[in-house]
């Protein structure tokens, strides 16, 4: 975007309401959050990346721990992010499974594999 060009602002809907994000709370220049009713819950895409998911949740904590978010919108800002952790903790324990230790013979050589263990 060229100087003097507006960022679109960004609704996200959820829980009870939604929130919009508009260019200064998406850059830090100022706080402009504000909470509009919604009827019906809206979950996560399951398209949507770890990544992407993680930066959303990056900005929802930015605006909520900035104070200059009113109330309902902390309330919908807050669903949102307890929303999006639930998402990137599903995306890290498909990772999880998919990782595969390799398993070393009694030459040194890997044998094989067997499934990832975190303890």
């Amino acid at each position: 975007m060229g100087k003097g060009e507006n960022a679109p602002d960004v609704t996200r809907q959820f829980g009870g309401g939604a929130v919009t994000c508009t260019a200064t709370a998406l850059t830090g220049r100022g706080p402009a959050v504000k909470a509009v009713p919604m009827s019906e819950t809206a979950a996560i895409s399951a398209d949507l990346s770890f990544e992407d998911a993680l930066k959303e949740l990056e900005v929802i904590v930015r605006q909520l721990e900035s104070g200059d978010v009113p109330l309902d919108a902390s309330i919908s800002l807050y669903e949102r992010g307890d929303l999006l952790r639930g998402h990137c903790q599903k995306r890290l324990d498909v990772a999880q499974a998919r990782i595969e230790k390799i398993r070393v013979g009694a030459d040194g050589q890997a044998a094989g594999t067997v499934p990832f263990d975190a303890d």
